[in-house]
């Protein structure tokens, strides 16, 4: 009798086991006060529909610190507090550092952070970009003073492949432990050489002492034609795992390539028209959060957002092996992809067959149902086995403009649970008052923790065309476990 009761406990253990968690919201209300004001909404490229201005947000690998940055609403000087992780609420002294047009990556140490940013450079200086436009540049910071500042794009950078400026600081910072490297994917113009005046994007490597290494293999000054959107994770050695969406027709997981060449593999067919993709990672201040590395593990998750791909033409401008695709819904669907490395796709490609009449079979949908419109979607893990995925939803949106945002009223934020073999779990939580506005981070105790504005958030204007004055001193925080 006592091994008959011993055997049903451990199968009910067993069971228990088995049962997949359940995600748990908690929310920190503006708790912590900003010393300088904060504009939180940035308009989108063409449509000028409201986006959130990234915060970029770390915390440092002992756990103790978090970091949070913001452009001060006069929109020169980016501003980094101290906070306590516990509490989301101020830690330690303000670090200000001026004349930076916008916080693009921030990474956290035990005793400081790095941040990408961009600054002008005195026209005194030879071969600064032309009417003050800014420079991408890395700033490392230890116990509140600056370490070093190495630009990463600029005069004497990749000089020989043309010279490049960062008019909108749409990228990523991150570093890797095993390779002491720093890696920062971004958005670039150049203003000399053949791709003057023509947009692209660029992957730099910086160690840790500032200085700026070129990498075969990995650096790369210009990788995908008007970019519309990147993912940049840290691996343990360079090139860092890279995503691009490019102005062509298609998303590619580009860490082996730094490109848009179909020697890469590529992830979705998308349309593409006048330079723009369906802002699938984003777009304006966007490029943060959508790929994520599984803890302890060589996994990585990329969620994005689509309008899915049908009737696949040939791209006679790219040639051979390249596609054009027609959209298949009028509001975009959340995706997720799964990759098993850095440069590998875990299930197939999306097609590149001229004709073929479906060009998104491979698409893991994780909002299937047609009709509203996601946007502004983000990826975190939880651990070596469960991932969120997150975005914003439109029930009836306008979507007037191909390859753009669309418009409507804002109908909640929704986090989904997923796991690592690319299945949903149970429903979404939704959200009408919490947004994701900056980097998903994944605490030591396995909480996913992020930044926001407690606001009115409206999906419904243009910025400037009827939305109330935004400008804030307070900042909230979400977070989400598992339960």
């Amino acid at each position: 009798m006592a091994a008959r009761s011993l055997s049903l406990l451990l199968s009910a253990a067993a069971l228990v086991a088995a049962t997949d968690p359940s995600l748990k919201l908690k929310t920190f209300v503006d708790v912590l006060d900003l010393e300088y004001s904060f504009d939180p909404v940035k308009a989108a490229y063409w449509t000028a529909l409201p986006h959130h201005r990234r915060t970029p947000f770390a915390v440092s690998p002992d756990g103790q610190t978090a970091y949070l940055a913001y452009l001060d609403s006069s929109g020169t000087g980016v501003h980094v507090q101290h906070l306590h992780p516990p509490t989301m609420t101020a830690k330690g002294p303000l670090v200000s550092i001026p004349n930076v047009y916008e916080a693009g990556g921030l990474v956290a140490h035990d005793h400081g952070f790095a941040l990408l940013g961009n600054e002008p450079i005195a026209t005194t200086v030879a071969n600064a970009p032309p009417s003050g436009t800014p420079v991408p540049a890395i700033y490392r910071y230890a116990n509140g003073v600056q370490q070093w500042k190495t630009f990463v794009a600029g005069p004497g950078v990749h000089a020989d492949d043309g010279l490049s400026m960062a008019p909108d600081m749409n990228g990523d910072l991150v570093w890797s432990d095993e390779a002491e490297l720093y890696g920062a994917y971004f958005v670039v113009t150049d203003y000399s050489g053949d791709a003057d005046g023509h947009f692209g994007d660029s992957i730099e490597y910086v160690n840790d002492n500032g200085t700026l290494e070129t990498i075969t293999g990995a650096s790369s000054s210009w990788g995908c034609s008007h970019n519309t959107g990147i993912a940049f994770e840290a691996a343990d050695a360079a090139p860092f795992a890279s995503i691009c969406a490019e102005d062509q027709g298609a998303i590619w997981l580009n860490t082996a390539t730094q490109g848009m060449t179909d020697n890469g593999v590529k992830i979705s067919n998308e349309n593409t028209t006048n330079g723009a993709g369906g802002e699938a990672m984003g777009g304006m201040s966007g490029s943060y959060s959508s790929l994520a590395r599984f803890v302890n593990s060589t996994s990585y998750i990329f969620a994005w957002v689509s309008r899915g791909a049908v009737d696949l033409t040939a791209n006679t401008w790219m040639g051979d092996g390249y596609t054009s695709a027609s959209n298949r819904t009028n509001g975009r669907r959340t995706a997720m992809a799964l990759f098993s490395d850095k440069e590998t796709k875990v299930s197939a490609q999306a097609s590149s067959v001229v004709g073929a009449v479906d060009g998104d079979s491979q698409v893991n949908w994780v909002s299937p149902s047609i009709g509203a419109d996601r946007s502004n979607a983000h990826a975190a893990v939880f651990d070596d086995e469960y991932a969120l995925v997150t975005w914003e939803e439109i029930a009836q949106p306008s979507c007037d403009i191909i390859a753009f945002g669309c418009s409507g009223a804002f109908t909640g934020t929704h986090f989904q649970l997923v796991n690592v073999a690319g299945d949903t779990i149970g429903e979404p939580i939704v959200s009408e008052n919490t947004y994701v506005a900056g980097d998903m981070v994944t605490l030591a105790n396995g909480t996913i923790c992020w930044p926001y504005v407690n606001m009115d958030w409206r999906l419904d204007l243009p910025v400037g065309g009827g939305l109330p004055e935004t400008t804030t001193k307070k900042m909230s925080f979400g977070c989400m476990s598992l339960v």
